[in-house]
Parts: C-alpha cells; structure tokens; sequence
C-alpha cells in the first residue's frame, strides 16, 4: 500500500466528557502518530490537537472515522503521497 503522511486536524467540544475517548482512539493509533500538539480552551471547554501522521490509508482513515463518530468532535485531514525512496 502506498504511505502517505499529512497533519490531522481535531476539535473537540465538551472537552470534559469527551477527551478520555478521544485519547483512547489515539492510542490505539499510536503507531502512525509522529507528533502531537494539543491546546486546552477552558473557558469554552473545547480542545484543539494538530497531529503530524505517516501511514496507510486504511490505518489514517481508521484514526479520523473513530474520531469522527464522536459527537462533539471535528476532524479534518490533509494528506500527500510520501515520495518512494531510491
């Protein structure tokens, strides 16, 4: 399968009731998770995480669909081709 790697966008409302299911999901993805950058918005009770991927389609869009059934949850993607190696 070709690799792909990109930048998954999530907002997470109702940050209280759902980050431990959203941290869940992202542990049982781990292993195409490079980074990871999340900022708590108190005040509103919402959340945004950015996270840097390298994987399969399969494995990506098993990531941003599990997220994306959650209500309150907003997730976005931008994925490119990863050049093969010579």
């Amino acid at each position: 399968m070709i690799r792909k790697i990109g930048i998954v966008g999530i907002i997470v409302r109702d940050r209280n009731k759902n980050a431990q299911l959203v941290n869940k999901i992202l542990s049982e993805h781990a292993e195409i998770i490079l980074a990871r950058m999340g900022i708590p918005q108190k005040e509103s009770d919402t959340g945004f995480i950015s996270l840097f991927v390298e994987g399969n389609t399969d494995k990506i869009g098993s990531l941003t669909g599990k997220l994306g059934m959650i209500r309150g949850v907003t997730v976005r993607s931008l994925l490119i081709s990863e050049k093969e190696k010579k």
